[in-house]
């Protein structure tokens, strides 16, 4: 008879795989094992399990009677795995046998694995979870950051200061990739001057496998060890260079496995190179010449664009391409003027620098960008790439962002959400009459529900505070202030994202008079909880969050506008499952989506924003609240003044009004009809499994079959 898997195994062989983090009753185990260890190692089961020999681990589970728990989570993980009758394998069986390459330069999948900075990853880290529950075959290709995106504190002025912090590969769920021989798989990239090399780290994520590239090895110089280093650090030598370990090293990477990709799927940019080596592949294998190479990878490449503002487009003179792109230029046939014309909106000016989004644009056959008004902007500002169509005939479509559901959604939610959706809901998120059940939900549940989410956030940010005092050696009494800070019964109003200056932090605090009264009105008191990094160049982002840190410690806003330190994952969950409003201001129309207000939704908080990326196309008047009437002026000084106005018009009028009128029960009955109203209308809408099949059906299977169809406008 076979010998029966210890407890040990079960649990280590769940842990390294990604999967364990969106089923809350894993981490119920974790914790459960040890709740204070589990919480100090960023809730890392890896390293957690390192520290219990399978002989401590058993004792431990018979003092918390976990067999049961422990083996019911590992048969529903081999069920899972070895699954064969998912919507992919119905939907996207062609894909089978050549796979999605889904590039992108961060993913956001679990505050263990800090290989993310904000939306950008968290997003590319949501693709690849709801991949992985529709079983559509899809790999990933990104960059292993050993010291990953700064970890952010705040010191006596107010003033961001960054620090970063190398981890320890041994204690993350990754495998570096072997070959038959038990040796380090190396792929490597050449430049003018040197080769760049890489091994390959794996990360298993559900059913996707996620390859991750790795530059700190002994073959390459010191400056080269360090371009995996840090995510979006360094200057325009150290980004080309990672953005070449990207494209054309993930190429590189995904032949050195044995994938031969069917779709290159490229993730805003930093990519663009991908489609460059495919085409020298091409030349090389089949003997093509370059214009038909082009033609045919383009054919199968899909591009996403999520940046609406021009700065934002990474752009390279011509010293740096030649350099870097130079032997590959070679391969190609082309001499630098040719190469350079690749990058260029008109590849006569020799004054043009070279965009990876033009590249992008170029190579790829299918363009998408992440909101139905981000395709406007983004067909607007790229007409120039196609002057023989009209603005509304251009190439570009768009599919809307979403979340992955079982990775946001309370665990106290999904007991309702278990109870009145149909059986088995969470396998079809992305179909609207799944949700139409929540209105069954009682008002008192749902209340009770979401105020239980809130005193664990409020909890929370006490905790978090308290830390954050201690480093600055506050004193016992003003550390025991905070142990009280923040009323669970008042209204709260999250909000938490880059400290960009388009974003405007800083917008509710116009009118701080008026904004002070409001928040200490005792009978109907508002609070807010704010968080957010600016990035370390940014010094105007850096001015606004030291606005509101100034801000949350004067007479007039103690304790009534907190900030918190190092936004990550883990702090997502806990706002977005607590808050009652979540905020958001960004100046129209420069927000290409937003994803986190999204997240609120599934946990019965109620979105207040400007009418820009998702929330254009997601409000309705009555599942939550608008700032501005969509309208944009000429000047942005005037417009940033309409807005404000319309904002705090809006919180007192209408979101204080709505939150604070009760019944006999205490129960805000408008408020919890309009709850509900958001999670039944928004909830199939915004959700990560809708997005993938909207991708499977318009980008990837299209471009599976080399067909030369532009992705249609999403409706």
């Amino acid at each position: 008879m076979p010998q029966e898997i210890s407890i040990h195994a079960k649990l280590t062989e769940i842990a390294n795989n990604l999967w364990w983090c969106w089923q809350p009753e894993l981490e119920d185990i974790f914790r459960r094992i040890d709740m204070i260890r589990f919480t100090e190692l960023s809730h890392n089961p890896v390293q957690l399990l390192k520290e219990y020999t399978p002989e401590k681990l058993e004792k431990r589970a018979r003092e918390e009677v976990l067999h049961s728990k422990i083996n019911w989570a590992y048969r529903r993980f081999c069920e899972y795995m070895t699954s064969r009758t998912s919507w992919g394998d119905t939907h996207a069986g062609l894909l089978n046998f050549r796979p999605v390459a889904y590039f992108s330069a961060e993913f956001g999948l679990h505050e263990s694995i800090r290989v993310y900075s904000g939306g950008l990853g968290v997003l590319a880290g949501d693709h690849l979870k709801s991949a992985s529950d529709l079983g559509v075959p899809l790999v990933g290709i990104g960059l292993f950051y050993h010291e990953g995106y700064f970890s952010q504190f705040i010191d006596e002025h107010g003033w961001q200061q960054e620090s970063y912090t190398e981890v320890d590969p041994q204690t993350m769920p990754v495998d570096c990739l072997k070959d038959d021989t038990g040796k380090e798989i190396r792929i490597s990239v050449e430049t003018r001057h040197d080769k760049i090399f890489a091994r390959i780290v794996k990360v298993n994520v559900g059913r996707i496998r996620l390859f991750l590239l790795d530059a700190n090895v002994p073959e390459n110089s010191e400056e080269n060890r360090r371009l995996t280093a840090r995510l979006y650090g360094g200057d325009q030598r150290t980004r080309i260079r990672q953005e070449l370990l990207l494209g054309i090293g993930g190429v590189r990477a995904l032949k050195a496995m044995g994938i031969n990709p069917r779709v290159i799927h490229m993730n805003e940019g930093h990519s663009a190179f991908a489609p460059l080596e495919v085409i020298r592949m091409r030349i090389q294998e089949d003997g093509m010449n370059f214009g038909d190479a082009l033609r045919e990878t383009a054919a199968s490449g899909v591009f996403t664009t999520h940046t609406p503002v021009a700065a934002g487009h990474d752009r390279f003179d011509g010293g740096l391409i030649d350099e870097h792109l130079g032997p590959m230029g070679d391969a190609l046939g082309l001499d630098h003027n040719g190469l350079m014309a690749l990058g260029r909106v008109d590849p006569q000016n020799p004054h043009e620098p070279f965009c990876m989004t033009v590249l992008a644009f170029k190579t790829s056959r299918r363009a998408n960008a992440v909101s139905c008004l981000h395709g406007v902007v983004s067909r607007k500002m790229w007409a120039c790439l196609w002057p023989w169509r009209s603005e509304e005939e251009i190439p570009i479509g768009h599919i809307t962002n979403g979340v992955h559901v079982n990775s946001w959604l309370a665990a106290q939610m999904r007991v309702i959400y278990d109870r009145v959706l149909p059986a088995e809901w969470y396998l079809h998120t992305g179909e609207p009459e799944v949700w139409a059940g929540f209105d069954k939900v009682t008002p008192g549940e749902l209340w009770e529900t979401h105020q239980a989410l809130k005193a664990r956030l409020i909890v929370y940010t006490r905790s978090r505070l308290i830390k954050q005092a201690a480093r600055k050696r506050a004193s016992e009494t003003d550390l025991a202030k905070l142990a009280d800070l923040m009323d669970p019964r008042a209204l709260t109003i999250g909000f938490a994202r880059r400290f960009a200056p388009y974003k405007r932090a800083d917008l509710i605090v116009h009118d701080p008079e008026r904004l002070a009264a409001l928040a200490n009105n005792k009978a109907c008191p508002v609070q807010f909880i704010f968080c957010g990094k600016a990035h370390p160049a940014d010094e105007h982002g850096k001015s606004i969050l030291q606005k509101i840190v100034k801000l949350s410690e004067s007479k007039d806003f103690k304790g009534k506008i907190v900030f918190l330190e190092d936004y990550d994952i883990n702090f997502t969950r806990h706002l977005v499952q607590g808050v009652d409003v979540w905020l958001n201001n960004p100046r129209r129309p420069l927000e290409a989506s937003g994803t986190s207000g999204q997240k609120v939704v599934l946990n019965g908080g109620l979105n207040f924003s400007v009418l820009d990326g998702w929330w254009a196309e997601a409000y309705d008047g009555m599942n939550g609240f608008a700032i501005g009437d969509g309208h944009i002026h000429a000047n942005p000084d005037v417009q940033d003044l309409r807005d404000a106005k319309s904002l705090i018009d809006v919180l007192e009028h209408q979101i204080i009004t709505r939150f604070y009128e009760r019944d006999d029960d205490d129960l805000p009955f408008s408020w919890i009809d309009m709850m509900k109203r958001s999670v039944r209308t928004l909830g199939w809408r915004f959700n990560a499994d809708r997005m993938v099949m909207d991708y499977v059906t318009n980008a990837y299977i299209p471009a599976a079959g080399g067909t030369s169809a532009e992705m249609r406008i999403m409706p």
